[in-house]
């Protein structure tokens, strides 16, 4: 579109002002409500889907007319609702199901800590510190519904990750895959399956890894993997080929991120890499989508970083940083070799 064509700025800015907090809020209820489910097992009216979750006809069909106009859902000529792509994404259970994402990010308690966020911006302190008074893990720890509404959401979002790094690094000769921070083992469950004869271990806090070897079995890769629970600030498991961390270090600062790192580097051989998975992100004016999930991880005390701040990082930490590689996705692998 050229600039005579696009709207005016006024237009544009409201746009930007209102429709995302109305698209999520709109995705949020139908998540909740199971909307897409229903509508997968073939057209349903409006009437048909309020009498099945308990909801008024009329409210119900004015949010999926509202989403039907940004492609969630289509109305056909008879005024059912049919799937689209996108609304397939609401469903639960099927590979890239983002429906606990949509239930995460509309959820009230997450809103709430929002609410901390020029709180953050005028004084440095975390968000989500000053609105909950305990840190992001500690919070979790005490609110595991709440954590397991945003595990879901991220094991959900981490599907087609875990595809674009099987595309783009080549795992073949790494013997053992010590997977840092891997909650329920769907990266290295991922790799796994990509790479017969590789042997992996999974590492993450007890709690975390309970249910991982369900989801390790059922990839059929459990009888190459070992399930550790641990802190990795305090240490990580010993004897691995390539540590790989996705969507960890983000979450903290510079300082707590450097020690995990070198918690790494003390249980890492000479000829072990290191491999973070992160944006490493554009520098000037360029469109990142990272740019504005670090807005995300300023709520929560971590941050994106360029990768030339990863590099810093490596060198405090005892690395090189040899590789950034892309992926088909807005991830890279960024490659790191001890010193």
């Amino acid at each position: 579109m050229s600039t005579a064509e696009m709207p005016p700025p006024p237009v544009v800015m409201t746009q930007m002002l209102w429709n995302g907090i109305w698209i999520t809020k709109a995705l949020f209820v139908v998540a909740k409500l199971g909307i897409a489910d229903l509508v997968a097992a073939g057209p349903q009216t409006t009437e048909a889907l309020a009498e099945a979750t308990g909801t008024h006809a009329p409210s119900l069909g004015r949010v999926l007319r509202a989403l039907a106009c940004v492609e969630v859902f289509a109305q056909d000529d008879a005024g059912r609702w049919n799937m689209t792509p996108l609304a397939a994404t609401l469903q639960s259970d099927v590979p890239g199901s983002l429906r606990a994402m949509a239930l995460l990010t509309g959820a009230q308690w997450h809103w709430d800590i929002w609410g901390s966020f020029l709180h953050g911006v005028e004084t440095g302190e975390t968000p989500w510190q000053h609105a909950s008074q305990m840190s992001l893990f500690e919070y979790f720890m005490q609110h595991p519904d709440r954590f397991k509404e945003f595990d879901g959401a991220m094991t959900g979002f981490s599907g087609v990750e875990a595809q674009a790094v099987v595309a783009a690094y080549d795992f073949s000769d790494a013997g053992t895959v010590v997977d840092v921070g891997g909650g329920q083992g769907l990266l290295l469950a991922t790799i796994l399956r990509a790479t017969p004869g590789l042997s992996g271990v999974l590492y993450d806090l007890p709690p975390v890894v309970e249910g991982a070897r369900k989801r390790l079995a059922d990839a059929e890769v459990l009888h190459r993997c070992q399930v550790v629970g641990g802190d990795f600030f305090e240490a990580v498991p010993p004897g691995g080929d390539a540590y790989i961390l996705k969507n960890i270090i983000h979450d903290f600062d510079d300082t707590q991120a450097i020690m995990i790192l070198q918690r790494c580097r003390r249980a890492m051989g000479p000829e072990a890499r290191l491999l973070l998975v992160q944006e490493a992100l554009p520098t000037g004016n360029v469109p990142s989508a990272g740019k504005l999930l670090d807005l995300q991880m300023f709520l929560i005390g971590g941050r994106e970083r360029t990768e030339a701040e990863y590099r810093a990082l490596y060198s405090a930490a005892g690395f090189d940083l040899t590789r950034v590689i892309s992926t088909p996705s807005p991830l890279h692998v960024i490659e790191g070799v001890p010193v």
